[in-house]
């Protein structure tokens, strides 16, 4: 084995500064002036960069937030409707003549309800069609921001006794 030391080649009459944190020097008449740090382009780009991304990220999260609430209603409000229709079921048809609206109080606070009932004709059904109606019951959220209906039939009792 042989005693040879690689020696670091002189970068013109001054050696390299392994402590030396800049990327260039800059030399005016006798004064040396160390610059370091980003360019200008350098810290454009990365903000530029930077900007896309957070954008496509706001994009996603405000997504999510509108995805999250179309579930919420189409989960809440066929069982406001189911249980509205319940409530419906137990009147007397001559109560429901022409339909009803109203809120579901403080419990579902923006979600509001509307039904129709109409009587059906039928020359089939005889005189069963006399008790059967029709049924049109609408949940809305957020003045109807978001609305979900559904149409049924039933036989109601003509009197309670």
């Amino acid at each position: 084995m042989s005693d040879l030391k690689a020696e670091k080649p002189e970068i013109g009459n001054r050696k390299p500064d392994r402590n030396h944190v800049s990327r260039f020097t800059l030399h005016a008449s006798r004064f040396t002036f160390h610059a370091s740090g980003f360019t200008l382009l350098e810290v454009m780009v990365a903000l530029s960069i930077i900007a896309i991304v957070l954008i496509g990220v706001y994009r996603m999260h405000a997504q999510t937030i509108s995805m999250a609430n179309d579930a919420r209603f189409y989960t809440t409000a066929p069982l406001l409707a189911q249980g509205k229709l319940s409530e419906l079921e137990m009147k007397v048809a001559d109560e429901l003549a022409g339909g009803d609206s109203g809120d579901f109080g403080d419990d579902f606070p923006g979600y509001t309800w509307n039904a129709a009932v109409e009587d059906v004709e039928s020359e089939y059904l005889g005189d069963i069609a006399k008790r059967l109606k029709q049924i049109d019951l609408t949940v809305t959220y957020n003045d109807g921001e978001f609305t979900y209906g559904f149409r049924t039939y039933r036989l109601l009792d003509e009197e309670k006794g």
